[in-house]
């Protein structure tokens, strides 16, 4: 992968100099993973930091008998660095939900580009911090109705990793329990809100392709922001 094409599939990146480009090329690897397979598993030590070069994965977490997605994660994110900047075991496992191709950077050799790039650590902040607001926005939205939730989890989807399509924007066709999990809803009333927003022709589900078409994205974000 060239750096110029590095530093565009990953907001991370897009203030680091070149150098740090190449120089984290030179020493990462390339992953390919099929659909369901573990990436990372709860309990197991930070040992890298992973890029999603392409694909979809969920973030999750077990307790006793019940499994719950936590975040759902696309193209151009990245994972693991909490395990690494606090040298404690993962809190939660990395599931692919379609095949995906990750590129990771071991724990030393990250470490120590955060402290030659100052450009690359203040980014890196910046983007923890900005996932720390979008939980406190969840946190907010508790009490907001089922469908103005779901309509902001596949508003956030698009915005972050969704493909522009001729119409609105195109995401994973995500298992309906993994969206009613992060939307912190039921899974009865996440079918019943889908096949409401498919009726409005809002959007569109294509099963052959596993892919949600976002076709009215306006009117989505709109139902979002009803809060």
């Amino acid at each position: 992968m060239q750096t110029e094409v590095f530093g565009e599939i990953f907001p991370l990146m897009s203030t680091a100099n070149p150098q740090t480009l190449e120089w984290l090329l030179n020493v990462a690897t390339m992953h390919e993973y099929p659909a369901g397979r573990a990436v990372l598993m709860e309990d197991s030590w930070g040992n890298a930091v992973y890029f999603i070069v392409s694909g979809w994965l969920k973030v999750r977490r077990t307790n006793s008998e019940d499994t719950r997605a936590l975040a759902i994660l696309g193209k151009g994110d990245f994972f693991g660095e909490m395990a690494i900047l606090d040298e404690s075991p993962r809190s939660t496992d990395v599931i692919a939900l379609s095949p995906v191709e990750l590129i990771s950077v071991s724990r030393e050799s990250f470490i120590q580009i955060l402290f030659k790039d100052s450009q690359l650590h203040h980014r890196m902040l910046q983007l923890m911090v900005r996932r720390m607001r979008y939980v406190n926005l969840r946190l907010q939205m508790r009490t907001a109705p089922p469908a103005v939730k779901l309509a902001h989890t596949l508003v956030s989807l698009g915005e972050s990793y969704g493909e522009e399509a001729a119409k609105g924007k195109d995401i994973y066709k995500i298992p309906f329990q993994d969206l009613a999990d992060v939307t912190d809803i039921g899974i009865e009333e996440t079918t019943q809100i889908i096949e409401k927003l498919q009726e409005k022709a809002w959007i569109d589900i294509d099963t052959s392709q596993d892919v949600i078409h976002l076709l009215n994205f306006k009117q989505l974000v709109n139902l979002a922001g009803r809060v």
